[in-house]
């Protein structure tokens, strides 16, 4: 069966980990393969939220991103995606940009896990307040633009991160609430000269931030009593 090589590895934590349920909050370079490697470990409960369209500019990055896919919504691209790997997944689409009005139509449902892959700092602080206020586990993305080197990659305390903007921002924007300041973020140490205000990105720096992201989940599940 498809999940056969990785049952292994898991042995009788497959359960736990196919029970999951997902909430995943954008689906562009990092977002994107976070579903696509929770549903390839059997996870059969994912919720994806995204509002944009599959852009010529996504194919260098993007793992819904092909030249027969562009113009088309990101959440559907990625849903069908998701059913041709795990055709028993429960894969919930919201064609929306998250944010404090529309946030009580995404929490009709109740969640193991929020994935935060938002692009927006402001949504980015919306989310993490509301799973610490909803006690959901959490892990968050910074920023994967302008990296290239991925042995500067790393998970930590959004409280202990450095080099990076985002999390520089939202640590101030999040210090009246120190549970906030605890979640455990994914980012980079690597400083970059930018030379362009449009954000730079390749193929594998994204990809590694939602593997890296994947991969705490399973960890976290596997470590569970």
């Amino acid at each position: 069966m498809e999940f056969d090589r990785f049952k292994i590895l898991v042995g009788d934590k497959f359960d736990n980990i196919k029970n999951l349920k997902v909430l995943i909050l954008g689906v562009g370079g990092v977002g994107g393969i976070v579903a696509e490697s929770l549903a390839r470990c059997g996870v059969s409960n994912i919720t994806i939220v995204d509002s944009d369209i599959v852009d010529i500019t996504n194919i260098n990055r993007q793992v819904i991103a092909f030249h027969s896919t562009i113009g088309k919504k990101k959440v559907y691209v990625l849903k069908d995606k998701l059913l041709d790997i795990n055709k028993d997944c429960l894969v919930d689409t919201f064609d929306i940009f998250y944010n404090e009005d529309n946030k009580d139509i995404i929490f009709n449902k109740e969640y193991d896990y929020l994935i935060d892959c938002c692009d927006t700092i402001k949504s980015k602080e919306i989310i993490i307040r509301e799973a610490i206020k909803r006690n959901i586990k959490i892990i968050s993305s910074m920023g994967a633009g302008f990296k290239f080197d991925p042995s500067k990659i790393t998970i930590d305390k959004l409280k202990n991160t450095s080099y990076d903007k985002i999390a520089k921002i939202l640590r101030y924007n999040l210090k009246d609430n120190k549970k906030c300041l605890e979640i455990p973020v994914v980012y980079s140490k690597e400083l970059f000269d930018k030379k362009d205000n449009i954000i730079g990105s390749n193929s594998y720096i994204p990809t590694m931030f939602g593997l890296y992201i994947t991969s705490y989940i399973i960890k976290d599940i596997m470590e569970e009593k």
